[in-house]
């Protein structure tokens, strides 16, 4: 899945007179749609009631699901001010092969409020629960109509069409059941995550160097290299190369921790406690008669594919080559290719084409796995995708390991028989002593990939976590509604930040 957050209309606030908080409850969320007549929220194309969703309209079933969803963050959170979201179904960027999604964030934010820390910028919707008053009530919503709104979100009104991600629409059921569909559900449910505050929002992460790390300066007007304020994220944001949290960081040194692969900790006390329901990190284990070829190394998951879990044996390792003009694995294999992994499992790299297709393409060539390795700096990626005719097992490895396998495989080549060279066999386990998803002292990573991923780097758990979590990169297919541990980690870190 690809993410971003819109940051205009940014508000800051310096209000003279302390106001009262009133007494703690659930929050309230109002849904403002900007659909004109006929289109997303409007559209009166007649469908069937699908897994919970009672709609029967194409219209009714998108705020249905809308709805369904703010339900579960009201009684997720407490708050006396009502939360708006203005939504809208709009034509994003996409091609047949993927597509942008959707993407919603904090539309106001402030600074230097009654309940708040000084000197520091929130998002609206927390910034007016602390403040116990909505900043914005005074501010008019302008031309576009929303200016004076908590959360912003859009989709991609065009998903699933011939030419925007062919075949995968937004499943607009309840029920999970969302086949080679996306799931809507969890989808919005990410997004509004964000829009609450899961992002770091006022630093620049986008791709643009030396920029990355820049603070918003105190007029909300530009990302600045000295003299911003931070964002109330920065205090829990602990880089264990650097030894020290990014709100004591220079934006040099804030730009290095956003590409530092599995170097960037989350610190907050209520993260910290619920953090043992990480589960011990799953491992790749290889061996090797060659000495020093043996090794465990993390690895992730697909979303198609048998399930894999501990004690499973994929078998011998096999290379398959990269091909400067498709990518490896993106074409039928060669006969030669063909014969190097009949019988074994097939180390990929990724890119270019769809993790499905590479998997399907080593299954047609023999191959009784696949290990994807990753084409960048970071952990395992989680892989994607949907093809229900892969029956092999399917995982993926970090950048670096993927190497240290192809040596693991070339190591033992000398240690077989006279009529057979040796061999690296590979199979899955699990190394209790670290948590998946944490560093070593437990503590839950965020995602900084390098290079940056702009959009998603940094305001994301890191995709090496297990169980998978909501508000990782990716939208995997095992979540729920469930936002504490030991499901997920979402509201410990939103409490962290004073929700």
């Amino acid at each position: 899945m690809q993410t971003s957050f819109k940051k205009t209309v940014l508000r800051s606030a310096l209000l003279a007179a302390l106001c009262g908080a009133g007494v703690a409850q659930a929050a309230t969320i109002v849904i403002q749609s900007r659909d004109p007549a006929g289109v997303g929220f409007n559209d009166t194309t007649p469908v069937a009631p699908v897994g919970g969703n009672p709609g029967t309209t194409l219209g009714e079933q998108r705020m249905f699901v809308y709805r369904y969803v703010a339900d579960v963050w009201e009684k997720a959170l407490d708050s006396n001010v009502t939360i708006t979201v203005n939504a809208g179904w709009e034509a994003l960027t996409c091609t047949s092969s993927q597509a942008v999604l959707g993407s919603a964030g904090a539309w106001n934010i402030w600074h230097d409020f009654p309940g708040g820390t000084p000197g520091t910028w929130y998002p609206q919707a927390l910034a007016n629960k602390l403040a116990g008053e909505n900043l914005s009530a005074d501010q008019p919503p302008g031309p576009s109509g929303y200016d004076n709104v908590d959360i912003k979100t859009q989709f991609n009104i065009n998903l699933g069409k011939s030419d925007c991600l062919a075949g995968s629409p937004f499943y607009l059921g309840i029920d999970g059941n969302f086949g080679t569909g996306v799931n809507f559900v969890e989808t919005l449910l990410h997004e509004l995550g964000h829009g609450l505050g899961f992002s770091v929002l006022t630093v620049y992460t986008g791709s643009v160097t030396p920029a990355v790390g820049y603070r918003l300066n105190a007029d909300g007007t530009a990302y600045v290299a000295s003299g911003g304020l931070p964002s109330v994220w920065e205090q829990f944001m602990y880089d264990n190369t650097a030894g020290k949290t990014w709100l004591t960081m220079t934006s040099a040194e804030r730009g290095a921790s956003a590409v530092n692969p599995l170097g960037l900790a989350w610190i907050g006390p209520n993260v910290l406690a619920g953090a043992d329901m990480l589960a011990a990190t799953p491992v790749l284990k290889i061996s090797a008669s060659a000495p020093g070829a043996s090794g465990q190394y993390p690895y992730g998951t697909a979303s198609f594919g048998p399930a894999v879990s501990s004690g499973l044996n994929l078998g011998a390792l096999a290379t398959v080559p990269a091909d400067a003009s498709n990518g490896a694995g993106c074409l039928p294999f060669t006969p030669a290719v063909t014969a190097a992994v009949t019988g074994k499992v097939a180390i990929i790299d990724r890119g270019v084409c769809g993790f499905a297709v590479k998997a399907k393409n080593a299954q047609n060539a023999g191959a009784i796995g696949v290990i994807i390795a990753n084409n960048a700096a970071g952990a395992a990626p989680g892989l994607g995708g949907a093809d229900p005719t892969v029956v092999i097992p399917t995982v993926s490895v970090s950048q670096a390991d993927g190497v240290k396998l192809r040596t693991a495989i070339t190591a033992a080549l000398p240690y077989g028989t006279r009529t057979k060279p040796g061999l690296a066999n590979a199979s899955l386990g699990a190394d209790p002593s670290r948590r998946a998803g944490a560093d070593v002292l437990g503590r839950p990573l965020l995602y900084t990939p390098n290079p940056i991923a702009s959009g998603s780097s940094v305001s994301h758990w890191d995709v090496s976590a297990s169980p998978n979590l909501l508000m990782e990169p990716n939208i995997s297919p095992d979540l729920g509604l469930v936002l504490v541990p030991p499901k997920d980690l979402t509201k410990p870190l939103l409490k962290d930040l004073g929700w």
